[in-house]
């Protein structure tokens, strides 16, 4: 456990650079061969999709700094969740921070859903009609601030390590990217995987063209929140259509300049009524998923 700690508290950026090209690589190959979608221009829109990394670089170094200082609070002022607990072996405080974090990313993804004005930016990632390793690049730079912003207040109250906070993150990247690759597990694996993990037959799920189906698999890394809270369900993927059923036009959805200036459009409501259970799809209904039905019914109606 030592290694590790010391080695993501050193670890240089160009560490995750890495782990993010070598995961997109592998991803990218397996989907040239096995890919739930085959018949598009792969280089054309891979090239759409990695346009967004260059924006986001001055984003993240103002962030990235904002974040270093928000750790050094609590470490200083021992401030946070974790700081406030009685000491606790590494590996217990790893496992609590990530846990803490998964969940507050979660909520992060529901307000990106159900807010108006979030909901906009985060267009631009679901907006893409072709799933695939590089919609994971795929993120407005507006997104980008406010979901490193959110970032900033999980590390403040959390009270998470710089090492725990970076080992996370590596673990993120993997995970994200193979979410988004477009291939899918055999059903059976998929159903032990996906009891706690998010994998590409649930998020694929998650970028379906309409409601509820858009507004359903939340999770970042973990599945478990959408199974607790109710916003888990699944899809065929012979049903599944990618893309946000707003913005299906490929002079928007495959534009750079379209896409860049699409959060300063006005808001779009879209079909927002349930549709019909397809053959083949399962839907939870439990206690969980009614209170979170309840709880986000206002919420909903500013969609609508």
């Amino acid at each position: 456990m030592n290694f590790l700690i010391n080695y993501f508290s050193d670890a240089p950026d160009w560490h995750r650079v890495v782990l993010l090209t070598v995961s997109i690589f592998l991803f990218w190959n397996i989907e040239s061969f096995s890919g739930v979608t085959l018949n598009y221009r792969k280089w054309k829109h891979a090239f759409t999709n990695a346009f967004f990394t260059i924006p986001a670089i001055p984003v993240q170094l103002l962030l990235g700094y904002v974040l270093l200082k928000v750790i050094d609070f609590d470490t200083n002022n021992h401030f946070g969740l974790i700081n406030w607990l009685p000491t606790m072996k590494p590996i217990y405080s790893f496992l609590l921070a990530f846990i803490v974090l998964d969940l507050c990313e979660y909520a992060y993804h529901v307000l990106m859903h159900h807010v108006k004005t979030l909901w906009k930016f985060h267009l631009v990632h679901h907006s893409d009609t072709v799933v695939d390793v590089s919609t994971t690049l795929r993120e407005h730079p507006g997104e980008t601030f406010i979901r490193l912003s959110f970032l900033v207040l999980w590390v403040l109250l959390s009270g998470v390590s710089f090492w725990a906070l970076i080992f996370r993150q590596f673990i993120q990247i993997g995970s994200n990217v193979f979410a988004h690759a477009n291939f899918r597990l055999p059903n059976k694996v998929d159903k032990v995987v996906g009891w706690i993990f998010i994998t590409p037959n649930l998020h694929h799920v998650h970028h379906h063209y309409e409601v509820p189906y858009t507004d359903s698999n939340y999770g970042d890394v973990l599945s478990v929140w959408d199974r607790i809270f109710g916003t888990f369900m699944e899809l065929d993927a012979n049903h599944t259509i990618f893309g946000v059923d707003t913005h299906m036009a490929a002079e928007e959805n495959a534009n750079i300049k379209n896409l860049i200036l699409m959060p300063m459009d006005e808001y779009r409501g879209g079909q927002k009524q349930a549709i019909s259970s397809p053959p083949h799809q399962t839907q939870q209904i439990t206690f969980p998923r009614l209170l979170q039905q309840n709880s986000f019914s206002r919420l909903k109606k500013e969609r609508t």
